[in-house]
């Protein structure tokens, strides 16, 4: 074991995946092995997981993933993420080469049906935070709800090596919200990428002026006769679905997965590695594993 303080990252792999992929797309060309395999996205997910480790510098790596569209959410809201395209037929055949190349890295894949990867990452973020510090990597502002004393969400920005770094005090100064007022905010004004609709004619800035005010949506409720009218009524008219809303942004956090912090130390096997960078061909890369 190194010397250093113990600390675990918690890449979020779709969210690296898809953004790796459209990054390389959308110049039209797909990188190909010589067989004809698409590696794209596979290449540029290696690449900023390796960018995000080198500069953070944990000592154990988790990867966690949707295991396929339903979950509990589309049970509960039938509409939920109904907007969302389907994946590109390139992409397919790279959600399994992905996990392999992470199982090669020795960092455990993990992920749960009927759950999104939001919740494993919610899951163990709150079960390793009791014994080390933790750091999220991903390109989601959902998770910023996540954000605690030992838990810190980097956000991927737009160029390599780009992040912002939320703790408890970024987030209030940036956002002018608490881990929780997260949730509350999206209950409010819903998600149109998630295709939740929140109270209609809300948007961020009543809510945020709300929130501040009133604390919660609680805080809300409890004093509807002292809001604008306007505001009143569309609060009134959409509560079941601002309840619905609140919970369907709430990241889970009592998932039935566990994964050990022995199971996850970040050591690489480089002739492990090397070797399924061989046959992806992925000569480029080897430079990034020393």
């Amino acid at each position: 074991m190194s010397d250093k303080q113990p600390s675990v990252m918690l890449v979020d792999g779709m969210a690296l995946l898809f953004r790796a992929y459209f990054a390389s797309a959308y110049s039209g060309y797909i990188k190909r092995t010589s067989t004809g395999v698409p590696v794209n996205a596979v290449y540029g997910f290696v690449k900023y997981m390796l960018e995000a480790i080198e500069t953070f510098g944990p000592t154990h790596v988790v990867c966690c993933w949707d295991m396929g569209s339903r979950t509990f959410r589309t049970e509960q809201f039938a509409d939920y993420k109904g907007n969302r395209p389907d994946a590109p037929e390139d992409l397919i055949p790279q959600f399994d080469l992905v996990k392999e190349v992470v199982a090669s890295f020795g960092i455990p894949n993990v992920g749960i049906p009927g759950y999104e990867a939001d919740d494993c990452i919610g899951t163990l973020s709150l079960a390793y935070s009791e014994e080390v510090d933790v750091m999220i990597l991903t390109g989601d502002h959902d998770m910023l709800q996540l954000v605690s004393d030992r838990v810190r969400v980097i956000i991927m920005k737009k160029g390599p090596g780009n992040y912002a770094v939320y703790d408890l005090d970024a987030l209030k100064l940036e956002k002018q919200l608490t881990p929780a007022q997260v949730i509350d905010l999206k209950g409010l004004i819903g998600d149109t990428s998630d295709n939740y609709p929140g109270v209609k004619g809300i948007g961020e800035k009543t809510a945020l002026k709300l929130l501040q005010e009133f604390e919660s949506i609680e805080g809300i409720l409890a004093n509807l006769e002292q809001l604008p009218k306007g505001v009143k009524s569309k609060i009134e008219a959409d509560l079941d679905m601002l309840h619905l809303c609140r919970e369907l942004a709430t990241i889970r956090r009592d998932v039935p997965i566990a994964c050990t912090l022995e199971s996850c130390f970040w050591e690489i096997d480089r002739i492990q590695v090397l070797a399924k960078f061989e046959e992806l061909e992925f000569k480029g890369l080897v430079k990034l594993i020393g």
